[in-house]
């Protein structure tokens, strides 16, 4: 799976305070490369935390939960857009299937 764009990621563990997240989030991209998801059912296996929405979205919880990442995923092209990643409390204020 293709991951579109870790620049997002990136630059969200760059932000004061959030330094943090660097490692779970490198983690986490570096699993979503290796995998080739058909159905959402094939990534809830690999990631059970993760929460399967509308419109071919899921919300990730990255270390501990304290992080939350939205993202839509195009099976069959085998690609990942990172559309939020943010605080727990961050996601509450947001929709994940608008995002």
């Amino acid at each position: 799976m293709r991951v579109i764009a870790k620049r997002t990621l990136r630059e969200f563990w760059e932000q004061p305070g959030c330094e943090d997240a660097k490692e779970p989030l490198e983690a986490w991209h570096h699993e979503v490369l290796k995998r080739e998801w058909k159905t959402p059912n094939e990534l809830k296996q690999q990631f059970h935390n993760a929460s399967i929405l509308k419109g071919s979205r899921a919300v990730f919880n990255i270390a501990g939960n304290k992080y939350r990442l939205v993202a839509a995923i195009d099976y069959g092209r085998q690609v990942m857009f990172v559309k939020f990643v943010d605080t727990h409390a961050q996601y509450d204020e947001i929709d994940a299937e608008t995002v």
